[in-house]
């Protein structure tokens, strides 16, 4: 190969039909690796111990702790396992207490509900 060509290569993408990441969604990632490493750190595991314990590389391990946000949710919750943490992958997203969703649903609701049939109600349940 001549100079002018390797001269001119782009990084190749993972993924060349990937959409870009937003930036909240990496600032996200970033604090949620980080905050990862910090327990794993806190907990005084390895990254060789905790790669070994979630069944992964630990250059995958350090991808998730550096925010890629290649790593599989797979991987994250073996993450939160193996910290004692996984109860908190659970409420993520209650559906309980998602106030968007739960606001959205309340402006479909009726204005009124009407009977269908032409009985009068009976007032039982």
């Amino acid at each position: 190969m001549n100079s002018e060509n390797t001269e001119k290569r782009l990084p190749v993408r993972a993924n060349a039909h990937s959409n870009v990441v937003p930036t909240p969604v990496v600032r996200a990632l970033k604090k949620l690796g980080y905050d990862l490493a910090l327990a794993r750190r806190r907990r005084r595991l390895t990254q060789k111990s905790m790669a070994e314990r979630i069944e992964t590389s630990v250059a995958t391990l350090r991808r998730l702790e550096k925010g890629d946000p290649r790593v599989s949710i797979g991987l994250v919750a073996q993450a939160f396992f193996v910290l004692g943490e996984l109860d908190k992958i659970n409420s993520l997203l209650d559906t309980a207490t998602d106030d968007i969703g739960l606001a959205l649903m309340n402006q479909q609701l009726p204005q009124r509900v009407r009977s269908k049939g032409g009985n009068p109600p009976s007032g039982a349940l």
